[in-house]
């Protein structure tokens, strides 16, 4: 219990100070790519939280939107992105997994804690998430990134379930 609730908080107490998400889409060829990276330093409580054996998660919800002069922005669509890590004590070995939309994409195991780090927080590179939408020539959206830490502690504080950190990004789409 006590590594459910450390992880849980460990993010939401860094606050916004400590981290850093940087989103960046690439409309191309009928679809938008997506990269994204969220800048934080691995601390010793995630480090040992992780060491445990207990698999860590960093979830991102990832969605397409276009602006709204009128009303609230419309959502066109969304996709969640979940990067997990669980150290094997046995082999001393990282299990890399990546799911999206909780199908599983791209399973890998390292040795290195560096790698397993980078798995979780930076190697999200021109993921072909929006494939499938239309948009419209010369319109105006944005690709919006929340991203926290799993799992959580249903008896936090809050009564509802936020984001620790979120970003978006603007862009043109020229056709």
């Amino acid at each position: 219990m006590f590594a459910v609730v450390l992880i849980s908080a460990l993010l939401a107490l860094a606050g916004p100070f400590d981290q850093t998400l940087k989103v960046a889409p690439l409309p191309r060829d009928g679809q938008v790519l997506v990269s994204f990276e969220l800048q934080q330093e691995l601390t010793d409580e995630v480090r040992t939280t992780i060491r445990s054996g207990m698999a860590v998660s960093f979830v991102y919800k990832v969605e397409l939107r276009r602006n709204s002069a009128i009303w609230v922005d419309r959502t066109i669509a969304a996709t969640v992105v979940r990067a997990t890590v669980r150290y094997d004590n046995l082999t001393r070995r990282y299990l890399l997994t990546r799911t999206l939309d909780n199908r599983i994409e791209r399973p890998d195991t390292t040795d290195s804690e560096e790698v397993a780090w980078r798995w979780l927080t930076d190697q999200f590179d021109r993921l072909p998430l929006f494939s499938s939408v239309q948009l419209e020539s010369n319109g105006e959206y944005y690709v919006r990134v929340s991203a926290h830490a799993a799992p959580r502690n249903a008896g936090f504080v809050w009564p509802w379930r936020g984001d620790d950190v979120t970003a978006f990004t603007k862009f043109t789409l020229i056709r």
